[in-house]
């Protein structure tokens, strides 16, 4: 694996968690690393679910956003209580 495949792998971790966290809309009590994590299992949950269905680029990132906004979702309602 490249070093450059690495971080530009780790940077859409980022986006796709961040992005996830904007949706569900409530605080979430994560820190950046749990953030990070989330983002690596949406984007691979997604981008497995954009290629068996043979989708494009924008519905890939589309999935993978959904996925980390539901992976998102059970740390907020955990809060809550």
């Amino acid at each position: 694996m490249h070093v450059s495949g690495l971080f530009s792998g780790l940077f859409a971790a980022v986006v796709v968690g961040a992005l996830g966290r904007l949706v569900v809309r409530d605080r979430a009590p994560i820190g950046c690393l749990l953030t990070v994590l989330i983002g690596l299992v949406g984007a691979g949950v997604g981008l497995a679910i954009g290629a068996a269905l043979h989708w494009g680029f924008w519905l890939t990132f589309a999935a993978q956003v959904i996925v980390a906004a539901l992976l998102v979702l059970p740390f907020t309602r955990l809060q809550q209580r």
